[in-house]
């Protein structure tokens, strides 16, 4: 990463903390490394993209269904997705400093070799012969010999269930509920091929060396779905969902398309469950790095889960043959895409020798859609200023208000909200009930009608 690319991810991070946008998990007590909370503005943002995702994949579309599965399951599911066997990261640890790595990153970023699918022992000599660097204190490691380590987190057994010698684990993705749920999904929806369900909701993972701010931590949230198909369709249907994952991502969400590239997985380093895997990564100021999965994961799910719970779950066609359906996932992780659309979306700018900070989101992305300032806060604008603000909030829009400071330093701060418009009464607009309306892009301003507002900003481009 260049310096350039290292000060503007510094000074992106450091803005979402300041706007509060993002806290620091636990701060006042030291903090807990990779937590992160969402203040208010975050929170909103985050509901905005949930929405948009549900509308856009979901909720517009006449295959879809949902689900909102629990956290915690049987241990056997985890066993029968190959999760307990196989999810696990190689890692390394510097005697010297007690830092802890991934050991295929260390090797693949400073020898350039790519170590996947070899041992640990292997990779063991890797590093120990060529004497590699701590990435943190750029100084050769006294490393330990590489390890696995599974990727779940496991609860305190003796609290939940029945049975003492079960493991409990927080899931570390969502996918595996609705294959679970399969046959009751079957059951009491009737659905017809080809159709998918589709999940919102948190997953653990104990990543090694998690970091980059929000890209990789050990509490996420995913959305995914799982859309089941006939074999013969996975092509045709594998396409479809490539393109409406890029459709959302510029087309709804306003990502910058330069900023997105796609890569296919080499046959070779495809998951075990996995005919064809494409990923869509974003250029963040670190590199370009995942962003959304597309997965033909087969009909191996659905086997799996029918051999080792010994329950049928097949499909019945309408001729009342049994048939397993296969399956293409579209996965993503919300935090990732919060903090690409926070990057793509972060300006500074000259404007009358000042840097302005803008956040130039899509308005159905933005935190609010307006913000109410009045000119004074005496002789009743203060007064008609919230009687305004009231009623749009209650028509449903999200809408700030601010009457603190100067109007100028007022459209600063909306500007690095994101906010799109700003409403401002002045003197005027005790005499004729209009106001004036600024557009947080081109900082033009338009003078509208009270009874106007609502489909003005709902309906104005930027």
């Amino acid at each position: 990463m260049s310096q350039s690319s290292a000060d503007r991810f510094e000074e992106i991070v450091t803005f979402a903390k300041r706007k509060g946008f993002v806290y620091a998990g636990s701060e006042i007590y030291g903090g807990l490394a990779n937590t992160w909370d969402f203040g208010d503005k975050g929170v909103k943002m985050l509901r905005n993209i949930r929405e948009l995702w549900r509308k856009k994949l979901v909720l517009e579309r006449p295959d879809m269904l949902e689900l909102d599965a629990s956290i915690f399951m049987n241990s056997r599911v985890w066993e029968a997705s190959g999760h307990i066997a196989s999810f696990a990261d190689v890692l390394v640890d510097d005697k010297n400093t007690k830092h802890r790595f991934r050991a295929d990153h260390l090797v693949e970023e400073q020898l350039g070799i790519d170590v996947e699918g070899k041992s640990s022992e292997e990779i063991t000599k890797f590093i120990h012969e060529n004497n590699l660097i701590n990435p943190l204190t750029k100084k050769p490691g006294d490393w330990t010999e590489a390890r696995t380590m599974n990727l779940m987190f496991e609860t305190n057994r003796d609290k939940i269930g029945r049975d003492p010698a079960q493991t409990i684990y927080l899931r570390p993705e969502t996918a595996q509920a609705i294959f679970v749920d399969f046959k009751n999904i079957l059951q009491t929806e009737r659905p017809k091929l080809p159709f998918g369900v589709a999940q919102i909701g948190k997953a653990f993972r104990n990543e090694i060396t998690p970091g980059n701010f929000l890209f990789r931590v050990v509490e996420f949230e995913q959305m995914e779905i799982e859309y089941f198909i006939r074999e013969e369709q996975w092509q045709e249907k594998f396409e479809e969902w490539l393109a409406l994952e890029k459709s959302f991502l510029f087309e709804t969400l306003g990502i910058k398309p330069e900023n997105i590239r796609e890569i296919e997985h080499a046959a070779e380093k495809l998951s075990h469950y996995s005919k064809r895997t494409v990923d869509l990564e974003y250029q963040y100021p670190f590199g370009f790095k995942e962003l959304w999965g597309l997965a033909y994961r087969t009909d191996f799910d659905l086997h799996a889960h029918k051999a080792h719970s010994g329950q049928n779950i097949d499909y019945i066609n309408d001729d009342g043959s049994k048939y397993m359906p296969h399956v293409i996932e579209p996965s993503i992780g919300l935090g990732r895409l919060f903090l690409a659309i926070l990057c793509d979306a972060y300006v500074e700018e000259m404007v009358e020798n000042e840097t302005r900070i803008v956040l130039k989101v899509v308005p159905e992305v933005a935190p609010f859609r307006a913000a109410v300032l009045p000119l004074m806060k005496k002789d009743g604008l203060g007064e008609k200023a919230r009687e305004l603000w009231l009623s749009l909030k209650k028509q449903g829009f999200g809408i700030d208000y601010d009457e603190a400071g100067s109007i100028g330093k007022r459209y600063r701060r909306q500007d690095e909200n994101g906010t799109p418009w700003c409403i401002t009464l002045d003197y005027d607009t005790l005499n004729d009930n209009t106001v004036t309306v600024r557009n947080r892009d081109t900082m033009i301003q338009a003078r509208v009608a009270l009874t106007d507002i609502a489909h003005y900003i709902i309906n104005t481009p930027l």
